[in-house]
């Protein structure tokens, strides 16, 4: 019973037939209607052309060629055989494949080696590129040829090589599968049909897109290709490939600048839609899966337009196009593209076998007669002819097709070998298949286990559907013709690629390779900042902060230095921080040794001034010898500035603060004693107090002078013993160069020696401010009294100053505060006094200071 027969026991109104009938009629497109059960007459399911390339053989395989692309336009019906029309838009390159598979079928019956005794047979139809028309041409293959519902017809194939796209092999795949009748494609690429448990009855001799999708995604990252254009096929092609390369690239920094997507039916406009969205988009280099057809129509858009100096990324399905190759309107826009190409490898004798073809010598052959009548019109033979029919310099699909049929061929060696095919009969003789009642399941079997050398020398297996992924690394390089030719720069073997990038010529016409970027690679120094809602290819750079660098091009994050180490001018390197300190070479240690060396000069001055007139009333008054002590402790102040001013050492560091204490305290006291002096005698002029005076005389002066400072010379003494200050680098300042500072180990001694300053600053202010209007002519306590408001002012300031300055910066404060404090006292004190010595003698009388 033919397929067919079997196909109408089972067309019945059951609920399961129906859904049988149904899944076929919308597999196939065609309209499925309540009158048809009502039908009771047998009729063959016809081919779409009545074309086709038929050989008898004990064993027969199927096969199914888009020798055409324009099919009819046809009214497909259950009820009614319908009436088919030639297809046309004839293909010579297909018909080459049909040729290989032919080739192979008498090449292997003339093998002694495989199938022995067996003879391979063939029936080839055109499936038109039409899914739902190599459907029906595989249906009448698997159900033989009968005409008649009880008629024994021929036998059915038991396997089909074919496919010519991923969608045809799905349907064919899905509709066969229930019978297991294997399906062997050489062009369906779509990884979808990897998938054992939704095709288990597939197989292929041509890689997975997922291979090539990788290979050109291993491109765009060796070549630093950031900002990429895409033009795709609008069907499974297209899609999984663009999905395929942006996982692959994905955490890579690749970005698709745009996805244009090419329709079959629309080409025209989708290509010049493509077309002008690549001259707008700033992205130099171009990926494109799609139809070598849809590329064709694509690159005469782009050269309306003259856009010719974009670098084009070739999928396998257009990348070897003798057409586009050829095209001189087209060359500028194609020229220096890269592709990934199938796998070429020579089939010994196949160029002379073409050659040797001619309708005379097959009379039955319409594909060949209407090949010839589109090219000669004649007689003419092609035989010397250099025709690209006969071009086998590189075979690909070609080959792909040549090597589906020795795995068919093997399949069945192994299924029709029988160890015990010479032993009696009824012996071991169920082991055995005959080539007149194969099974196709068994053969499925077989076909899973094929692991052969081809006659190339090539292992060959299948791995699942699938044979291990090669493919070649091409590039259409200019000729002097004008015309492209196409050049093998390396392979593709599995996941690793191999490329010789001297070779390559880009489309600039060089050997430099093309640039494309959104934004160009941020340079050491900088990191990468991404623009709001724009893709992270296109980006900002900016500048490291200080202390930070980044050593490598495109960084996404600046490292901190560590902390004995700062950034480079270039921010590019970590470099030792430079040991900085206040020293006298610089501006503004030699501007406060100016201060400090001037201040003692005028102290000094003054201190001759009052020598010289020192039996002078102005110099007698209020105790002189204090007036003389307070002009050394004056010199102190303004020199101990000098010691905090270079390098800091051990001994400089518990020096310093112990010179300051001690030399202000003298200073302090000096003028506390004095405004006490005043006090005293002015309460001892009073009657009864005149005693008062007795007790602060010069010996009790001096006396309370030497104790109020020897307080601060034990504090300094315990202090500096204790937990004196030491040199030491400070990290915690952030900057080029590390601070050597006098650390304070202890801030409760240096609290001690400021509070007790402090304490006697206020304690004098206090007592001068209450003798500030006593009726002297001259009163020294108003004096004192601006003078320890301005001391005071100074080093309340100073504190709030001291804590927030930065490095070398502190010491300077210090400095200030110290010769702001005693230029203060200086100027505040004896300035009148010099005054009146020097430019006003006439008022230095007692009469004069004693008047009120």
């Amino acid at each position: 019973m033919s397929w067919f027969s079997w196909l109408f026991t089972l067309w019945h109104p059951s609920a399961p037939s129906l859904l049988l009938v149904g899944l076929v009629g919308r597999q196939l497109g065609l309209r499925v209607g309540l009158q048809v059960v009502q039908t009771v007459t047998c009729s063959q399911w016809g081919t779409p052309s009545n074309q086709g390339l038929f050989r008898d053989g004990d064993v027969v395989i199927g096969g199914l060629f888009s020798l055409h692309y324009h099919p009819p336009a046809i009214d497909h019906d259950f009820t009614q055989l319908p009436h088919y029309k030639p297809c046309t838009g004839f293909e010579r390159v297909p018909l080459q494949y049909i040729y290989a598979a032919v080739f192979a079928v008498e090449e292997i019956n003339n093998s002694t080696m495989l199938l022995p005794g067996v003879k391979l047979g063939y029936h080839i139809f055109d499936s038109c590129g039409r899914p739902p028309w190599a459907l029906q041409a595989a249906l009448s293959l698997v159900g033989g040829d009968s005409t008649s519902c009880n008629s024994e017809g021929d036998h059915p194939v038991p396997l089909i090589i074919g496919g010519a796209s991923s969608v045809t092999s799905q349907i064919l795949s899905r509709i066969l599968g229930p019978l297991s009748v294997p399906v062997i494609s050489y062009l369906s690429s779509c990884p979808c049909l990897s998938d054992r448990r939704q095709f288990p009855n597939f197989f292929r001799t041509i890689p997975s897109d997922i291979y090539q999708a990788r290979a050109i995604a291993q491109l765009a990252i060796r070549f630093n290709w950031t900002w990429i254009g895409a033009v795709v096929a609008n069907n499974d092609y297209g899609h999984v490939a663009v999905k395929v390369f942006q996982e692959e690239t994905q955490g890579k920094g690749v970005c698709l600048a745009f996805v244009e997507t090419l329709q079959r039916e629309n080409i025209v406009s989708d290509a010049r839609r493509a077309a002008v969205r690549i001259q707008a988009s700033t992205a130099r280099v171009i990926l494109v899966f799609s139809w070598y057809t849809d590329v064709r129509e694509l690159f005469l858009q782009l050269a309306k337009i003259n856009v010719t100096d974009r670098q084009f990324l070739a999928s396998e399905a257009w990348s070897t196009s003798g057409n586009l190759l050829q095209n001189l309107v087209t060359s500028e826009v194609a020229s220096g593209v890269l592709g990934v190409a199938i796998g070429s490898s020579p089939i010994p004798g196949f160029a002379n076998y073409l050659r040797s073809l001619h309708p005379i010598h097959r009379p039955d052959d319409e594909f060949l007669k209407e090949f010839w009548e589109n090219e000669f019109g004649g007689t003419e033979s092609l035989e010397g002819v250099q025709h690209p029919f006969t071009d086998t310099s590189q075979l690909r699909v070609t080959y792909n097709v040549y090597l589906a049929v020795y795995a068919a061929a093997h399949a069945l060696h192994s299924l029709l070998s029988c160890p015990n095919r010479d032993s009696p009969p009824g012996k071991n003789s169920s082991t055995c298949s005959s080539p007149k009642h194969i099974k196709p399941r068994e053969l499925l079997q077989h076909l899973n286990k094929v692991n052969v050398t081809t006659p190339q020398g090539e292992m060959f297996y299948f791995q699942g559907a699938d044979i291990p992924a090669k493919y070649d690394l091409v590039n259409w390089q200019n000729t002097p013709e004008g015309s492209l030719k196409l050049v093998l720069i390396g392979r593709v073997d599995g996941f690793d690629l191999h490329l010789n990038e001297s070779a390559i010529q880009w489309s600039t016409g060089t050997n430099q390779v093309p640039v494309s970027v959104c934004s160009e690679s941020c340079p050491p120094g900088t990191r990468k900042a991404n623009r709001k809602g724009e893709p992270l290819c296109c980006f900002d750079c900016i500048l490291c902060a200080e202390g930070e660098i980044s050593n490598t091009t495109g960084s996404l994050h600046c490292e901190r230095c560590p902390s004995e180490f700062w950034s480079n001018i270039e921010q590019t390197a970590c470099v030792p921080r430079q040991l900085d300190f206040l020293s006298f070479n610089e501006t503004l240690g030699i501007t406060l040794t100016t201060a400090a060396v001037s201040g003692a000069a005028a102290t000094t001055a003054v201190f001759v001034v009052f020598v010289c007139y020192r039996q002078t009333p102005m110099v007698r008054a209020n105790n002189s010898e204090l007036s003389f002590l307070l002009l050394v402790s004056l010199k102190l102040c303004f020199l101990c500035s000098l010691v905090f001013i270079g390098r800091p050492s051990v001994w400089s560091c518990r020096f310093q603060q112990a010179a300051f204490g001690i030399s202000f305290v003298l200073c302090v006291s000096c003028l506390q004693v004095k405004t006490i002096v005043v006090l005293a005698a002015f309460r001892s002029a009073r009657p009864g107090a005149r005693a008062l005076i007795k007790w602060f005389g010069p010996g009790q002066q001096r006396g309370s002078v030497c104790i109020l400072t020897c307080i601060q010379v034990i504090i300094c003494a315990i202090w500096l013993s204790l937990s004196p200050p030491v040199p030491r680098p400070d990290l915690g300042f952030q900057g080029s160069k590390i601070t050597l500072e006098c650390a304070m180990a202890s801030v409760v001694g240096f609290s001690l020696v400021l509070g007790y300053i402090g304490l006697l600053a206020c304690t004098c202010l206090l007592l001068a401010f209450l003798a500030r209007k006593l009726p002297d002519n001259f009163n020294e306590a108003k004096l004192i009294t601006f003078s320890m408001l301005i001391f005071c002012a100074v080093w309340v300031a100073f504190v709030p100053a001291y804590v927030s300055s930065p490095g070398k910066y502190v010491v300077a404060v210090e400095i200030f505060a110290i010769l702001a404090s005693s230029y203060g006292l200086l100027l505040c004190i004896f300035a009148p006094k010099c005054f009146i010595i020097l430019l006003r003698p006439e008022k230095n009388t007692k009469k004069n200071l004693m008047a009120r």
